[in-house]
């Protein structure tokens, strides 16, 4: 049989596998330890910190979905992150957007202060900072796109081949796009981190984190690490989130339906000074995106032609989207980058980064999307009044 589609790996996985009772959805293993069969003779799992069935189940998926040959899923997003960088030596050298998550950029320039490693952030769509960056021989490429907030969209298939050239590593965070839009690995990356909180569990209920490795060896390195450091998944949480993985098709389909109507109705408003989507033709990316992607996905940005007041009264008022970070779930989410998410970035960081005191980030979610879009003239009647 040909390789499985997106679609019935998410939903298949585990499924049918139980061999003591026969259950059609696999069994939560929720113990901490595991029983020796003699002295000597170590079990596949034996400690749940460096292995548990529920959480290799989805490791598994996860893997199958990124055409990956491994994965170690972690305890947060962050904690993926953090498990990359543990392959780095002292001194190595990093390469990082400039307009990275701003808890990615937080964690690479505090490690960064401790002088554990040195990161240079870039705007890795300009081909002469990223030559200059690369020339300077890093170990490791970190690449986000599209980029959160401004949904930036680089080429990966052309940063790997580059970085290759140099010797380093490319690791994609793909969290904004899931495996159902964006496979970085298909494209020469060779790891692929996500925040499973967002699109994979997809419901806002449990905090995750996975990296995908595209060789055995460095899979079994992340692996090592993961257990070293304590960054691996527990059970309950990693059970959670298969559970949500089974819908990410379906939903990622429904998010961007709901997107393309809530985009045709921005466009037409006044008040909307510049929009942030790869799907628009008038996007730099959008070629890039058309190409590498299998869909825009359900995140985009948008500059109100306000003050920080008018911020103030859009969000005010608005009721079916939550003023709160993460994204992904559900339900409808607006951000205010520049003190929520991206808080931890200096004013310059952000002045260079492009994110402007009157940008604000929203995820699309699963209401009805007239219902959204009512919404949205409601806050744009109380940021005119």
């Amino acid at each position: 049989m040909t390789r499985k589609k997106t679609d019935t790996i998410a939903v298949r996985t585990g499924i049918g596998t139980d061999t003591q009772h026969h259950a059609v959805v696999p069994p939560l293993y929720l113990s901490t330890n595991y029983r020796f069969p003699a002295l000597g003779d170590v079990p596949t799992y034996d400690y749940a910190r460096g292995g548990n069935p529920t959480r290799a189940q989805l490791e598994q998926a996860l893997t199958d979905l990124e055409g990956g040959a491994g994965a170690v899923v972690t305890n947060c997003g962050m904690a993926a992150i953090n498990l990359v960088l543990s392959l780095l030596n002292a001194g190595d050298k990093i390469v990082a957007p400039h307009d990275c998550y701003g808890g990615t950029y937080r964690l690479l320039e505090s490690r960064a202060k401790q002088g554990i490693w040195q990161v240079k952030f870039v705007d890795q769509s300009d081909p002469d900072a990223l030559a200059s960056a690369l020339a300077e021989s890093p170990t490791l490429v970190l690449v986000e796109t599209p980029s959160n907030p401004l949904l930036r969209v680089v080429d990966i298939a052309d940063i790997c081949q580059q970085a290759h050239q140099v010797g380093a590593w490319v690791v994609v965070d793909n969290t904004f796009l899931s495996p159902a839009l964006q496979q970085p690995l298909a494209l020469g990356a060779d790891m692929v981190v996500h925040s499973t909180t967002k699109f994979i569990n997809g419901h806002s209920d449990i905090v995750g984190g996975a990296v995908i490795a595209a060789t055995s060896e460095l899979a079994e390195t992340l692996a090592w690490w993961g257990n070293c450091i304590g960054a691996t998944g527990n059970a309950f949480d990693s059970y959670m989130t298969l559970r949500g993985l089974r819908t990410l098709g379906a939903r990622v389909k429904q998010h961007q339906q709901n997107t393309q109507a809530v985009l045709a109705y921005l466009q037409t408003v006044p008040a909307v000074r510049q929009l942030y989507y790869p799907g628009l033709t008038t996007h730099p990316g959008h070629e890039i995106a058309a190409r590498q992607q299998s869909g825009f996905g359900s995140m985009l940005s948008l500059e109100l032609d306000t003050d920080s007041d008018g911020v103030a009264r859009f969000i005010a008022g608005l009721s079916l989207f939550a003023l709160a970070e993460s994204l992904g779930g559900v339900e409808s989410l607006v951000t205010h980058p520049g003190s929520m998410t991206h808080r931890a970035m200096s004013d310059a960081a952000q002045a260079e980064a492009g994110i402007a005191p009157t940008l604000l980030r929203f995820s699309i979610g699963l209401e009805d999307a007239d219902d959204l879009i009512a919404d949205l003239a409601n806050a744009f009647a109380a940021l005119a009044a």
